[in-house]
């Protein structure tokens, strides 16, 4: 196959890993994206082995390292008992570990990336449609076009208008703020560490390195919320919100002294979507504008890295367009499929409503857990290798 005319649909870690991996394949690519400046949204993130193994094969990972903190283990408290211990030494391999990491930080290494190779991003270009058949024309929010492409990657997120509407809309969300790391207060530098009370109320302290343009590490902090209780949380204030919190986790007392007004905490609102046929002809869905869930599995991320990944591998071995797409989504569809199903079977346990399903987590599962070979899967389920997404990459 010969070099392709590709637009790349938003400026996310999903468009800009395929953006470079296109690029150097010696296709034509451009980005389109919404905003006038490219910018990361939200705070923390967990990049797991998988994710890392694209970044390694970009050049990224080593200075994603560096700018991260290295997680050994998560770790989750209810009413003082630990009900949550997945370690990546359960694995039995020395070089597996996660990397929690601020969103600008991984955002500011890829974009970096893309900017070195010239690859064009074209800012304040909201997409609004792109026409159907092999040939594609993109057309934006102020009338203008742009093409014909041979193929339209949409990296555009849960909310595409590429994608054809598919999922609901999850009851939970989170409140997210990036503060300063707190080094006196007991919280463990290579942990994530949660609190829960029942499913209905979780705190999570994230070690998140240091992001661009910051010099002391930082901590992503993160609380549960039902979004219909969004507007009670605003009215109710900022002290009442924090004598809640210290009441579950006293040891966040030095992170919520630096939370000093509501803006500098992000709402941030998920679905649980899989678009039932992410390739067409001349069109291709990747990330969570394929797939998207609740983080409580930590792979938003590392799953479109690895989208990306395969769509490149894809192109590269095809000999038409249509079966390289064809291909890209076999090589990631069963992976997608086992994450979704476990995502729609765990995230009740953790923000939902039910009674029941904390109590078996914590009189049941919790100490059950703890024994192998749970001990392996656990540490598998997060570290994103369940299904072997690596394997079928040459990753």
């Amino acid at each position: 196959m010969g070099a392709l005319d590709i637009a790349i649909a938003g400026c996310g870690p999903a468009g800009m890993a395929a953006a470079l991996l296109l690029h150097r394949d010696g296709h034509r690519v451009v980005i389109f994206e919404r905003f006038d400046t490219p910018r990361p949204i939200g705070s923390g993130l967990m990049i797991q082995p998988t994710g890392l193994a694209v970044l390694r094969k970009l050049g990224l990972d080593q200075q994603i390292v560096a700018n991260g903190a290295r997680i050994e283990r998560l770790s989750g408290q209810a009413g003082g008992a630990t009900v949550l211990d997945v370690r990546y030494a359960a694995l039995g391999k020395q070089d597996l570990f996660g990397i929690g990491i601020h969103r600008a930080a991984l955002f500011g290494a890829l974009h970096q990336a893309v900017r070195a190779e010239g690859i064009p991003i074209e800012t304040g270009r909201t997409l609004a449609a792109a026409s159907e058949g092999e040939r594609r024309i993109l057309t934006f929010e102020d009338g203008a076009t742009a093409g014909p492409f041979d193929l339209v990657v949409d990296a555009l997120g849960a909310h595409s208008r590429l994608a054809p509407p598919s999922g609901r809309a999850l009851a939970y969300g989170a409140l997210w703020a990036s503060l300063d790391w707190p080094p006196d207060a007991g919280f463990d530098g290579e942990a994530l560490q949660q609190r829960y009370r029942a499913a209905s109320v979780m705190a999570g302290v994230l070690p998140i390195g240091a992001p661009p343009g910051v010099i002391a590490p930082q901590a992503a902090f993160f609380w549960s919320l039902r979004e219909d209780a969004l507007p009670a949380w605003r009215a109710a204030g900022l002290r009442a919100w924090k004598d809640e919190v210290l009441a579950l986790w006293p040891a966040t007392a030095p992170l919520l002294d630096q939370i000093r007004d509501p803006g500098q905490l992000t709402f941030a609102r998920y679905a649980h979507r899989t678009v039932a046929r992410p390739a067409r002809p001349g069109l291709i869905q990747i990330g969570d504008a394929w797939h998207s869930t609740s983080p409580q599995l930590g792979q938003g991320a590392n799953m479109a890295l690895l989208d990306a990944y395969a769509l490149a591998l894809a192109l590269r071995g095809e000999p038409t367009l249509g079966e390289a797409l064809k291909k890209a989504i076999r090589l990631r569809r069963r992976h997608v499929r086992l994450y979704q199903a476990m995502s729609l079977l765990f995230t009740p346990v953790y923000q939902s409503d039910s009674r029941i399903l904390p109590f078996l987590r914590d009189r049941v599962v919790g100490p059950l857990s703890k024994l192998w070979p749970a001990t392996w899967i656990q540490a598998a389920m997060v570290g994103g290798l369940v299904g072997d997404p690596l394997g079928p990459l040459g990753l």
